[in-house]
């Protein structure tokens, strides 16, 4: 019983560092739109909410492995090479299923078929001295509520709501692949996923997708 309840306080901590890792993902890709570009608009990789998963990824990665580092170069080192190999793996994901992707390297001098460079390892590397320094020993803090029932319904209601986030994201983008290629709606569910997720809707939520189906790279206006 005792091993029982420990899994599912390992779990719930480990939907906990995803959503906290989603979420500065979000922010930290919004200020830098802001600083670079100008734009105030939130980057976010699901339909709803401030959430890039990609770093949800990456800080699961980080709780697993980097957490048990002590010492500061390796976690840097390991924080470069997990945040290279999430990277790659997500791109690669997007556009196995999507047909898109959402970050192109290809300019950076050193980089690994566009997928991930050198600098943004080494700004994984940064981040992942950040997460054991600084946001792992708060979200230790922020899970050991985990007993207190208001912790509980908070828990269960933010799974119910990333169940329903991340499979109407998914369903969206795979409709939207397939209007691209031109695959009619096949049921109501295409038919009710062409109506309330069009491309304008998608493209504005994704507004630094590129399309890449057929060997194709048409950037998205946004």
């Amino acid at each position: 019983m005792e091993s029982r309840e420990k899994l599912k306080k390992e779990l719930i901590t480990v939907f906990w560092v995803f959503i906290i890792g989603s979420i500065f993902g979000s922010i930290v890709e919004t200020a830098l739109e802001i600083i670079v570009d100008g734009n105030l608009h939130i980057r976010r990789g699901l339909i709803y909410g401030p959430f890039i998963p990609v770093y949800g990824v990456g800080a699961v990665m980080y709780y697993f492995i980097v957490s048990n580092i002590k010492d500061t170069t390796k976690v840097f080192f390991a924080s470069m090479a997990l945040g290279g190999f999430v990277e790659y793996g997500c791109s690669y994901i997007q556009e196995i299923f999507f047909g898109t992707i959402s970050w192109d390297y290809s300019s950076a001098i050193i980089n690994l078929n566009g997928r991930t460079d050198l600098t943004h390892c080494i700004f994984w590397g940064i981040a992942g001295i950040f997460y054991i320094t600084t946001a792992y020993p708060m979200i230790l803090k922020f899970v050991s509520y985990y007993p207190k029932m208001e912790f509980k319904l908070l828990t269960i209601v933010m799974i119910v709501f990333m169940v329903f986030n991340i499979s109407t994201s998914w369903a969206a983008g795979r409709r939207q692949n397939e209007r691209v290629i031109g695959i009619p709606a096949k049921n109501f569910v295409d038919e009710f996923l062409d109506k309330y997720y069009p491309d304008s809707r998608m493209n504005k939520i994704y507004s630094n997708k590129i399309v890449t189906i057929n060997r194709q790279n048409i950037r998205k206006s946004k």
